[in-house]
């Protein structure tokens, strides 16, 4: 298996020199040269499979430069209750009829992104120990990818972590569950901007291929693409608990607003698992859901980034977004390289009428839809969900097919989100104990200016 950039960098790269690189050297993203197809045979084969032993199934089919019994201890060692607090990694909760939430935040940070994170970690660790190397991370988050990096990475040896969040914008709990972190190889900045800053930034140092090779610089973003085929995983085992035939159709509502979470399910589909749509929900911040609208991609300047009651979602500017557009495009290097150097673009007719074969639609929610689908939730079915999660749960039950479940993606544990949570039910969310009273440690975290320059310098002195 060897991996192309969506930009059309003629070099074909192994997993593991991708793992370590993140955005290629053309500033494009990296996908397999093709998908795998999986067929009814293969799935009956993997239901009934534990978590990481699914894990190493798919996976193995993307990493043939790392060999099958070091890569299953990898997976073991990452899926176990003792981590994600349950032997199933991703129960299901079964709603209304047909609807379902996957829990995804049982991990460490209470987020979502601990599913691939956790793994992310253990595999830079091995990669670098066989090489004998040493890797600074470079990240952007709007809150969850941040904590996730840095306790998967806290500690790992030949690491140390840059982690750019925008000031002032994340939840409190975000913010603490980052800032407290005092291990050694921890950085935390925090940018005088907006997540879409933070992330110019990151591709910013990254595109300075002088700068990234001398210090070392990798990342765990969702331009990462491991850490986006560790997610895929999730849509499998999502779909082997709330099925029971091997060619049965479902659909996916995902939360979004990097296009990382649902892109990992578009490759999902694309390998053939039957899901019938990819509901996309986005808050306030609308670039992706207008695109699928009207099929035009505008990119917001910081100024339009509306700060929202789900914030890890106030994103303007969707880096995976480059991913789908090349497969829409047939994958035509030059042309996505040329929609990408705009910050406002258009899909012809023709090439936007393919967009139904891969199976998208999309919608919004605001603050006042997600009070209402957390107290309709918690009365109907004694279920108290986060913010981001009630975004996913309004725009799939809009989107609701007779006949097919539906699985919404739980992004977050509600104690992320308590000012929310207590707005709309009057009562405060239960804290894992391990989490109570983290606002009151001590924190560490620069302030920057939004200024790639700046950015640099404080990797070399502490890298």
């Amino acid at each position: 298996m060897k991996y192309i950039s969506t930009r059309g960098d003629a070099t074909r790269r192994s997993f593991c020199e991708i793992l370590l690189e993140g955005l290629a050297p053309d500033g494009g993203l990296y996908l397999p040269e093709q998908y795998p197809k999986v067929g009814a045979e293969t799935l009956a084969k993997w239901r009934g499979l534990a978590y990481h032993e699914l894990a190493f199934e798919i996976l193995s089919l993307y990493i043939d430069d790392i060999p099958a019994a070091d890569l299953r201890a990898l997976v073991t060692q990452t899926y176990t209750m003792q981590v994600f607090g349950t032997r199933q990694i991703v129960p299901l909760r079964a709603l209304e009829p047909g609807v379902y939430l996957e829990a995804l935040s049982n991990g460490p940070t209470l987020a979502f992104k601990d599913m691939a994170m956790q793994l992310l970690g253990n595999l830079f660790e091995y990669e670098l120990a066989r090489r004998g190397q040493t890797l600074n991370i470079l990240g952007a988050t709007s809150g969850d990818t941040g904590s996730a990096a840095e306790y998967a990475m806290r500690g790992k040896t030949g690491v140390n972590v840059f982690m750019l969040s925008p000031f002032g914008r994340m939840s409190p709990f975000q913010q603490a569950q980052m800032f407290s972190l005092l291990d050694a190889n921890i950085h935390n900045i925090a940018i005088e901007g907006v997540f879409d800053d933070c992330q110019d930034i990151v591709k910013a140092v990254s595109n300075d291929l002088d700068f990234k090779r001398k210090h070392r610089i990798g990342t765990v973003n969702s331009i990462n693409w491991a850490r986006l085929l560790a997610q895929v995983v999730y849509y499998f085992a999502g779909y082997f608990q709330a099925t029971t035939k091997d060619d049965e159709q479902l659909t996916f509502a995902v939360p979004t607003g990097n296009f990382g979470n649902i892109c990992a399910g578009h490759v999902a589909r694309m390998m053939g698992l039957p899901i019938r749509q990819l509901v996309l929900a986005t808050n306030e911040n609308n670039v992706l859901d207008e695109f699928f609208q009207t099929g035009t991609y505008r990119v917001r300047a910081a100024a339009e980034t509306r700060e929202t009651s789900s914030p890890s979602m106030d994103i303007s500017k969707a880096s995976n977004f480059e991913r789908f557009v090349f497969d829409l495009l047939g994958r035509d290097a030059e042309r996505t390289r040329e929609l990408f150097r705009s910050v406002t673009f258009t899909i012809t007719p023709a090439e936007f009428a393919r967009i139904p074969g891969y199976g998208f639609v999309s919608g919004s929610s605001t603050h006042a839809d997600r009070l209402a689908t957390i107290r309709d939730t918690f009365a109907r079915f004694e279920t108290i969900i986060d913010t981001h999660t009630a975004d996913g749960l309004k725009v799939a039950r809009e989107h609701l097919t007779a006949g097919v479940p539906t699985i919404v993606l739980e992004t977050a544990l509600p104690a992320k989100f308590a000012e929310t949570i207590v707005e709309a039910l009057g009562r405060e969310p239960e804290r894992p104990a391990a989490m109570r009273g983290i606002e009151s440690l001590p924190k560490r975290c620069e302030v920057m200016a939004a200024d790639a320059a700046a950015v640099k310098t404080f990797i070399e002195a502490h890298a």
